[in-house]
């Protein structure tokens, strides 16, 4: 849920060049997810309940910021889930042309939207198994790169590639970094479909920032040793480079690599959103319709049809423009979950933690605060940025604003209020 290997990270190198390109990818995950790791590992191992962060901030701040946080993260979604068929097919074109003419791309889109909300109808285990190895297929390109590196040390400096249409700059590039390093919280949401969530979720979380972080760096750091000028890089160029190191063979294998890559993300992804419709059903936030699992799987499945309904609509915005409008709303709510981590502290300090983010109080709260600054850099690059004939900056405004209308629609649909999770007793796991 948080990474598809060393696809997507291009654009980072185009921007900021080798060395800061690697000093971002080294920085953003002490800086940006270790962070969220801490967070999530405490809040999922004390409320490991279906909705994940959705259930800690209404837990910790009442239904109103419970409802923006679901609000916030699933309009984020729209955005985010129409990255990875976007990069599915920019691979797809390295190999085949023909897919880029029209809105040829656009169909294949859709067609990834579909066999994917199959896949998790059919279940949460057959989710996590096919991600799994797709994540060992899609690397072992990489893993032959660096091999190759070394003996090319140097070979590429002036090495014949296609014209870069790429027109990512440094905070581009950084934000191009946040991204491929965010989503930690996304497992939450399938908390209760977990063995063992108290002991699962804090080792998972520390082990994966580490893996992340190296297979994104050592094969960077290895293609600069054969010279390759940095601004050769864009979405997509893994596989010229890997037809420059090792022929045509493994640059098939490369975009085979990203193919693979964008659909298991989008995959995983399918499963971790569409939980968030089904407790907020539960909860009555939302109609009951969206709380219907499939009788076998137990897979709420009319939440992951509407859902994937609205990521087929944002097809075609393109990389970049998602890139930045998902940050901003991610973003957002991510600053919401590290509030709730510390008013629970203050609420709730008899309540069972399993793991818990070190250094006190005060850990809680420092524990947010790079997170909340790196934002920042997403708010200066929306305001460039333009959708529907406004900056990203305002359309964001502007849904993030919705997001307060649809509470108040909801509680005069409902005006008899919705259920409150009850407190576990002292003493018992969550």
């Amino acid at each position: 849920m948080v990474s598809g290997g060393t696809y997507g990270i291009e654009d980072i190198v185009h921007g900021a060049g080798y060395g800061r390109a690697i000093l971002f990818l080294a920085l953003t995950p002490i800086l940006w997810s270790l962070p969220a790791a801490f967070m999530i590992g405490e809040l999922s191992s004390a409320l490991p309940h279906e909705g994940g962060y959705y259930a800690w901030v209404r837990r910790a701040m009442g239904n109103f910021w419970g409802f923006q946080e679901a609000w916030l993260s699933l309009v984020a979604s729209i955005f985010d889930m129409a990255i990875y068929p976007t990069l599915f097919v920019l691979y797809l074109t390295r190999l085949f042309p023909w897919f880029a003419e029209g809105r040829r791309g656009i169909g294949v889109g859709l067609a990834i939207v579909g066999v994917c909300v199959l896949l998790n109808i059919a279940g949460v285990r057959v989710v996590s198994t096919t991600s799994l190895w797709l994540f060992f297929l899609l690397s072992a390109p990489f893993a032959l790169m660096v091999v190759l590196s070394p003996v090319k040390y140097g070979a590429l400096l002036h090495a014949a590639t296609t014209p870069t249409t790429s027109k990512v700059d440094l905070i581009g590039g950084l934000l191009i970094a946040m991204w491929n390093y965010m989503g930690w919280d996304n497992a939450s949401t399938i908390a209760t479909e977990v063995e063992r969530p108290q002991r699962t979720y804090p080792r998972a979380m520390l082990a994966a920032v580490a893996l992340v972080t190296l297979t994104y760096i050592i094969p960077v750091a290895a293609v600069w040793m054969t010279g390759l000028p940095a601004a050769s890089w864009e979405t997509g160029s893994w596989a010229d480079i890997a037809g420059l190191l090792g022929g045509p063979l493994l640059r098939i294998g490369l975009v085979l690599g990203g193919m693979i890559s964008a659909f298991g993300m989008f995959n995983a992804l399918v499963m971790s959103y569409s939980r968030l419709p089904l407790a907020m059903a539960q909860d009555g936030m939302l109609p009951r319709v969206f709380g219907k699992i499939h009788p076998k799987t137990r897979a709420p499945w009319v939440a992951i049809v509407v859902c994937a309904i609205g990521w087929a609509m944002c097809l075609g915005l393109g990389f970049e423009r998602l890139v930045t409008i998902d940050i901003l709303l991610y973003g957002t709510s991510l600053a919401l979950e590290f509030v709730a981590l510390v008013v629970l502290r203050v609420r709730e300090p008899e309540l069972p933690r399993a793991f818990r983010v070190p250094g006190g109080m005060f850990g809680a709260v420092a524990v947010g605060v790079t997170p909340i600054l790196l934002l920042g850099f997403s708010v200066v690059r929306s305001e460039s940025e333009q959708v529907l004939g406004m900056s990203s900056f305002a359309f964001g405004m502007l849904l993030i604003a919705a997001g307060v209308v649809a509470y108040a629609i909801s509680v005069a649909l409902k005006p008899s209020g919705w259920s409150i999770p009850a407190k576990p007793k002292a003493g018992t796991a969550a």
